[in-house]
């Protein structure tokens, strides 16, 4: 069973996992242009937004977070960020967990609205993200990470 956990991006253990997060990604990446961005604790406060350890309290094994931006036409919009399993935890349903949560918190913290952006060649992600109800939409943002955006109503 998974167990989540709140905290701040800035504590130590949210920072560790991040830092793995940013690596793998670097590493992955094409062309080697990566361009890591450590969140602003500030943004993941309820009900701005919450960030989530997952896994036993004594390893997270996993990641993410959800937090406010301008409303939308849709509404109370969120964004998904950083969602991350280590990949010695992945295959066990803890991503659409981790996923699950977040959706879960935003509504209680009143959205219509999760969106979310991510790179195409993290091709499990993105079908993690059409299996649980996201659509692609035109870019909301400016991430230079990103080459595909997603948005799932919560109405």
């Amino acid at each position: 069973m998974l167990e989540f956990r709140d905290a701040s991006p800035a504590d130590p253990e949210s920072h560790a996992i991040l830092v793995e997060y940013f690596a793998l990604r670097a590493a992955e990446f094409p062309g080697g242009s990566y361009t890591p961005t450590f969140p602003a604790p500030g943004a993941f406060i309820p009900p701005a937004g919450v960030f989530l350890l997952a896994g036993p309290e004594e390893a997270a094994v996993g990641c993410g977070g959800i937090r406010r931006l301008d409303d939308s036409d849709a509404g109370v919009r969120y964004e998904v960020k950083h969602l991350f399993l280590r990949p010695e935890a992945r295959g066990q349903g803890w991503g659409r967990a981790i996923l699950e949560e977040l959706e879960r918190r935003a509504r209680e913290f009143g959205a219509t609205e999760l969106v979310l952006d991510t790179h195409h060649t993290l091709e499990s992600a993105g079908a993690l993200y059409e299996r649980s109800g996201f659509e692609s939409i035109e870019a909301y943002n400016h991430n230079p990470n990103a080459t595909r955006w997603y948005r799932k109503l919560l109405l």
